[in-house]
Formats: structure tokens, C-alpha cells, sequence
């Protein structure tokens, strides 16, 4: 994934570096301060074979920022996976970190901390070329070498904001506030193209969280559509859109070609991006042009998962607004095969990225579409959507 934000004039600043390396228990700290009105980092890393956990504080020491964007090169191969209260994304070995809604804001002196996840496999060097808002904060900063731990975390890192529940999601929604058998309100049923026998309820017998849930019992048969969808305006959400919900299929995905959550998008005249399944697999589905993510290929198939049955589970995806670039999880893990990041891959998003105009979602649609055979009753709860990541 991508993240792409409008361009900020940067300013020329003389550098000046210190660097000050920490070694104790496989982590290791480095800092970096740019010129007198510039920034500093504070990058703490903890590794291990094949991975590694970051925390970034960035300290800024020139006039305040409203809205703020970290960026730095890896030198090693390190590939960032995840993030908390922060957008991290990558291109290559360049890496932007966008601060969240709730900590965009950075005053003279003010800091903000957060978080990532990533892999490597030859090397990991700390990044030493950190600037803020296209200020310098820093030259070489690479530490000499630590023994790492031989084993990673236990604890996975947080992925939502210190006492923060939705954060500054400008859709979170657990339908407890619908108080009758038929969605209302902030959520109204529709039949996008044609409705077939679908139908959708409010269910109080069977809910992630509370005593509600959203249940649609979709139905067989080419566009056979029953959805709900939320009344927000989702246009100016960005430049990521965050995306989570809880959802529990009672049904494996089938062969065929189905949708369970559509997102009109403005770049495609209306028409949506889809996330559903094919080939027993999760996938991407672009109406304009019936691009899928992954290819529809043995080997593009593998690298998505089956969408398991009988429980619930917490799906995510992040939506770049700015530029081609896509990411999906399934509970913490990133689905490979659900990865779009500019950079045409055989068998994943070679199909997906022929289309280059980025996505502008403004809406969003939960239920069930087929375009075949295939039916489910399914469930979602929990619901989502914001510019900043929310953790299941």
C-alpha cells in the first residue's frame, strides 16, 4: 500500500546529525536532530530473525504543524507490515508515516509516538534520513550491529489509540441504536441494481459485541442484491480510508463470484470496488472493468485466504485515495494476495494496477451479491471507517 498526501514546499535546511546508539536486550535506539528549526527522532527497534517492531517518537522543534508526515529510506530489506496510531506505508525502500487524526497536530516542541511491524531477511539497518514535512531530521544514523532475540513478541503491538474505542472514524457503528426488526436511521436497506430474494434485519440473537448485529441472508442467482448501506458521506475520508469490521459467514465462499461489502467509488462514475470471494478465496473486485486482486491464477489464488466459517472474524483494509495502492487483513495478518502497492506483481496486482486513477470511495455497502450460484447467511458487526488505522 501506498499512502500519497498533497505535496507540503519544502524548506532548505543545513543539516546537523547526532546520533546516539543504545545496546541492551536485542533493542536498539537511535536519535536524530535536524538544524535549529528542524526535528528530531527517536527510533527504537527490537528485532529478531525475519522480523523486527519499531517506536518512532518525532519530536518537532520548528513552527507547528497541523498534520504531519515522517519520511525515511530503509537501507536493508526490511518490509513494514503494520502500524499503530500512525499510516505507515511503503514504495520500494522509501517509507511515509501520516499521523493519525487524533495526533496530526504537532505544536513547537510537541511530539508524537507510534508504531510498526515489519519483516526482513538479509539486513535491517536503522534508517538514518528521517525528515518531517520535508524538513531534514538527520544524516547517517546507522547503529552497529546487536545480537537480536531469537524470538518475537508475545504480545502483539496495539493498533488503537491509548483509551480510544472508533478514535476519529467518522463511521463506528455496533447498531445498538437500532431499535426495531429492519435496519434505520444511519443505516437503510438497497438493492444497488436489481433485488432479488435477499433480504437483510437487525438480529438480537447473535452479535460481536452487545446485543446487535446487522444479518443478511443472501440469496442465489445473477444480481440478486441485498445490501445496507450507511448514510455517511465517505468522499472526504482520507487520504487513506481505514476500513474494519467484524463479519461471520455461515457459508465457505464458493467458486463463483460473490460480494458482501461495495464501495461506490466516484473515479469509476459511481460503480464499485468489491470485496467478496472467487475460487473459494477472498478477493478484490473492480465493476468498472472487472479487475480482480489477486489474479484469478492458481498462484494468485494461494495467496489469498478462505474467509472461515462459523465465527467471527475481523476483517481491514486500508484504500490509498492518492494513488493505486490497497491492503488487506484478516485478523492481524496482511493477506499477500490482497496487496496492492504501484508495483505491478505477476499472479497478484498486475490486472488490478492497469488501471491507474486512484479509488475515491463514498459509501459503503454491506450484505451480499451474487453473480452465479452461491448464498449465505451472514452477519456484521463493529463497523469502521476513518482516515487513521483501527485495530480489531
Amino acid at each position: 500500500m501506498r499512502v500519497l498526501l498533497p505535496r507540503l514546499l519544502p524548506r532548505r535546511w543545513t543539516a546537523v546529525l547526532t546520533a546516539v546508539v543504545l545496546l541492551a536486550s536485542g533493542f536498539t535506539a537511535v536519535s536524530a536532530s535536524g538544524a535549529e528549526s528542524g526535528c528530531r527522532v527517536d527510533y527504537t527497534v527490537n528485532k529478531w530473525t525475519g522480523g523486527y517492531t519499531a517506536q518512532i517518537k518525532v519530536t518537532n522543534l520548528g513552527p507547528a504543524l497541523n498534520g504531519w508526515r515522517l519520511n525515511w529510506t530503509y537501507t536493508g530489506d526490511q518490509q513494514v507490515t503494520s502500524a499503530w496510531n500512525a499510516s505507515v506505508t511503503q514504495t520500494g525502500s522509501s517509507v511515509v508515516a501520516v499521523g493519525a487524526g487524533w495526533n496530526g497536530t504537532l505544536a513547537t516542541g510537541g511530539t508524537a509516538d507510534f508504531g510498526l511491524q515489519g519483516t526482513w531477511r538479509s539486513s535491517d539497518p536503522a534508517p538514518g534520513d528521517f525528515s518531517l514535512n520535508g524538513t531534514p531530521c538527520g544524516g547517517d544514523g546507522t547503529p552497529p550491529p546487536t545480537t537480536p532475540p531469537t524470538t518475537p513478541p508475545t504480545t502483539p503491538p496495539p493498533t488503537t489509540p491509548p483509551g480510544e474505542d472508533c478514535g476519529s472514524a467518522v463511521i463506528c457503528s455496533d447498531f445498538e441504536d437500532q431499535t426495531g426488526p429492519a435496519p434505520s436511521g444511519a443505516w437503510q436497506f438497497t438493492a444497488p441494481d436489481c433485488q432479488g430474494t435477499g433480504t437483510a434485519a437487525v438480529d438480537t440473537a447473535v452479535a460481536h459485541s452487545g446485543s446487535r448485529s446487522l444479518r443478511v441472508d443472501g440469496g442465489t442467482g445473477y444480481c440478486n442484491h441485498a445490501f445496507v448501506a450507511s448514510t455517511t458521506d465517505l468522499s472526504s475520508v482520507g487520504p487513506v480510508m481505514h476500513v474494519r469490521m467484524w463479519v461471520r459467514h455461515t457459508t465457505a465462499l464458493p467458486a463463483a463470484h460473490v460480494t458482501f461489502v461495495s464501495l461506490p467509488d466516484s473515479s469509476q462514475a459511481g460503480r464499485s470496488l468489491r470485496v467478496g470471494g472467487q475460487n473459494g478465496a477472498l478477493q478484490w473486485n473492480r465493476e468498472s472493468d472487472d479487475a480482480t486482486l489477486p489474479a484469478q491464477s492458481p498462484v494468485g489464488v494461494a495467496l489469498s485466504r478462505p474467509l472461515p466459517t462459523g465465527t467471527w472474524q475481523c476483517l481491514r483494509f486500508a484504500i490509498d485515495t492518492t494513488a493505486p495502492g490497497l491492503d488487506t487483513w484478516l485478523g492481524d495478518e496482511q493477506i499477500p494476495g490482497l496487496h496492492a502497492d504501484g508495483v505491478p506483481t505477476q499472479d497478484i496486482d498486475q490486472q488490478w494496477l492497469a488501471r491507474t486513477t486512484p479509488p475515491r470511495p463514498t459509501a459503503l455497502r454491506l450484505g451480499w451479491e451474487s453473480y452465479g450460484t452461491g448464498d449465505d447467511t451472514l452477519w456484521f458487526d463493529d463497523v469502521t471507517v476513518g482516515s487513521a488505522p483501527i485495530g480489531c
